[in-house]
């Protein structure tokens, strides 16, 4: 009788054990296609707020959500540097991120970093003369925000800088040492699979 007690016991025991350890954690997919707009830095707007010459830019990632996760992101600005009749320009980022976003129910807050490549491009056109120019770059983000979902459909949004590693002189956009920099505020839809 007593063994069959104390088997009992430890039968429960470590069932008491199992309930309370947590579930694995586990990423789940996403895929986000974003709209947005530049400040800060080279962008056309001195700062977030209070810009009459927001410059849209469009962009779509895919990765992963959980406590930790990875992002892989495409952006694209055009006339970054502003438009002119003569010339144009755009911003073509490409960045890997890790991503911390524990979940809280539906809402996710997350933060995350990391690095890619930047694409300049800038052409100018006096007369019959065309001038163009494209730089690649190493750079890295850093920014946060947060996603909300209805079960496998959500919102997101987004606040992020960019920074350029290296130095650039880029037809008169940017003066000789200069590193192309710049935030971006953006919003959301996300599919969660």
């Amino acid at each position: 009788m007593r063994i069959v007690r104390r088997s009992a016991l430890s039968g429960l025991a470590v069932l008491a054990f199992i309930a309370a350890t947590p579930a694995p954690a586990h990423a789940e997919g996403f895929l986000s296609g974003f709209i947005g707009y530049n400040f800060s830095g080279d962008a056309g707007c001195p700062s977030i707020q209070n810009c009459d010459d927001k410059r849209a830019n469009l962009g779509v990632s895919v990765g992963s959500i959980g406590v930790i996760g990875f992002e892989e992101e495409l952006g694209y600005a055009k006339d970054f540097f502003g438009k002119t009749p003569t010339g144009s320009s755009s911003v073509l980022t490409l960045m890997s991120n890790l991503l911390i976003a524990p979940g809280f129910g539906p809402v996710h807050p997350y933060v995350l970093g990391g690095a890619g490549l930047m694409r300049s491009h800038t052409d100018f056109s006096p007369s019959q003369l065309v001038l163009e120019a494209y730089e690649n770059q190493f750079a890295w983000d850093i920014g946060g925000g947060v996603m909300v979902f209805a079960g496998h459909v959500g919102v997101r949004g987004d606040i992020r800088h960019f920074h350029s590693f290296q130095e650039t002189g880029f037809l008169g956009f940017l003066g000789s040492g200069e590193k192309l920099n710049f935030g971006r505020a953006s919003g959301a839809i996300v599919l969660k699979f």
